[in-house]
């Protein structure tokens, strides 16, 4: 394959389409963060048993550590209606009512669900007032384009059971904040705003069901991910809340970006973030120092691909491509701009953003273009090893603390690691063939 122009050259973002496979998890694998998060919740997973083969393996939770999750693995007879489904769920249900108690349980629809059009919510409505728990159905099946956005389709779902939001007769604001965070990063992003006079109103997912952020049309909400497209329009179009279009909080760039867009908002004026981005910086330059002038190539996998690029690109690398599975340009249109901004601040070329790569037509132009590291999903890791390309795991950046300002070096660690592997191996005079051997994802 000949590449005639393999990095753009003007000033506008050039995006492009194929017509690749999704080479990604499936999102049901949602459950294993958001059980953790909402910590009054169970989550049932509906379908069959290569659903729970999946979650067993990509999971690896021990039958005793008792997770607040589980499958209601769906037989041939559930398949051909020869079993009353309800019932089965109903049995599954009492049964984990009177196990956990939780706040709400969460079904989780699959594949087969979709295929077979297996009527969950109408069932969830009337299990829902016979065991007076809430039960929030979320089709979050292998039909999306990552897996992340699992996480995308449970969160809207909960979307619709947040309270009303009372009418605020003097037009005073509210802040929601939407997507799935650890802890400490949920207090750390809180804090900054807070900083600057902000207070949150609550955020979607809450730690508790029962804490739930009131919304409607006095509510302002924000992102802290890029693949809750579909959360942002349930807020806006169900929940008539306001949308702030602001890039995301990975960096301190984009957590500058993200604060200041906020602030710009509520009519307050920023302070100290030019210093406090500027410290940051400082404290992480052996990191950048490593990374200055240096290429990538991003696959796609996650959906955090562009905000991982423009990060990247503002510690001096330069970003070939740009795959990403899905994108949806309205709601990172902030997050785009930034991006173009930050090429142009750098003087490095605007990237190729492709949308649906196709794998096969990706590893020509990685053989083509030889970049220094590839960001990409664990097939394709240590094929690309082999032919000599660093690689590291797109999906280790979903679960590490990569957001905020305290999570630089977090960020930057990740993807440093397998360079500096490289340049001690080196050092060593250790033969390419041991050195190729070698997994950087794990080392």
């Amino acid at each position: 394959m000949t590449i005639t122009n393999p990095i753009p050259t003007n000033n506008e973002l050039n995006f492009e389409c194929e017509t690749g496979n999704y080479h990604t998890f499936c999102p049901i694998s949602c459950v294993s963060w958001l059980y953790q998060k909402i910590e009054d919740s169970f989550f049932l997973v509906i379908g069959t048993k290569t659903c729970g083969y999946f979650l067993q393996n990509a999971l690896g939770v021990m039958i005793f550590a008792e997770p607040r999750y589980a499958m209601a693995e769906l037989e041939e007879e559930d398949i051909s209606a020869q079993f009353n489904d309800y019932q089965e769920l109903k049995r599954l249900c009492l049964q984990i009512k009177q196990d956990r108690n939780p706040s709400v349980i969460v079904w989780i629809g699959t594949c087969t669900t979709e295929i077979i059009k297996m009527d969950l919510e109408g069932m969830a409505n009337r299990l829902e007032s016979e065991l007076g728990v809430p039960i929030v159905v979320a089709r979050a099946n292998g039909l999306d384009y990552a897996f992340t956005q699992g996480e995308d389709t449970v969160l809207a779902a909960m979307a619709h059971r947040c309270p009303e939001a009372p009418v605020q007769e003097n037009g005073k604001k509210s802040l929601v904040l939407f997507g799935s965070l650890p802890s400490p990063v949920v207090t750390q992003l809180t804090l900054e705003l807070k900083k600057q006079g902000i207070e949150i109103a609550g955020w979607l997912p809450s730690q508790r069901y029962s804490d739930l952020p009131p919304l409607g049309p006095d509510v302002y909400v924000c992102g802290v991910n890029p693949f809750l497209s579909r959360t942002a329009t349930t807020l806006m179009r169900r929940r008539k809340c306001k949308l702030i279009s602001a890039p995301f909080p990975i960096g301190p760039d984009g957590t500058r970006a993200w604060i200041e867009k906020i602030c710009s908002v509520f009519n307050v004026e920023p302070k100290g973030l030019d210093e406090r981005e500027n410290q940051l910086w400082s404290s992480v330059d052996d990191y950048v120092s490593l990374l200055k002038g240096k290429s990538v190539f991003f696959m796609g996998d996650n959906l955090l691909e562009v905000s991982l690029a423009r990060f990247l690109v503002n510690c001096g690398m330069i970003v070939y491509e740009v795959g990403i599975p899905y994108m949806d340009r309205r709601y990172q249109s902030a997050e785009l701009d930034l991006l173009r901004q930050t090429c142009e601040k750098m003087q490095v070329p605007m990237p190729r953003i492709v949308e649906k790569p196709d794998n096969y037509n990706q590893v020509q132009r990685i053989r083509e273009l030889k970049p220094d590291l590839a960001i990409t999903g664990m097939a394709h890791a240590n094929p690309l090893e082999a032919r000599g390309i660093s690689t590291k795991w797109s999906v280790e950046f979903t679960f590490a603390q990569i957001h905020g300002f305290s999570n630089t070096r977090e960020v930057l660690e990740l993807v440093t690691r397998p360079l500096r592997r490289n340049a001690k191996l080196d050092n060593l005079g250790t033969s390419q063939h041991i050195k190729l051997a070698i997994d950087s994802n794990t080392v």
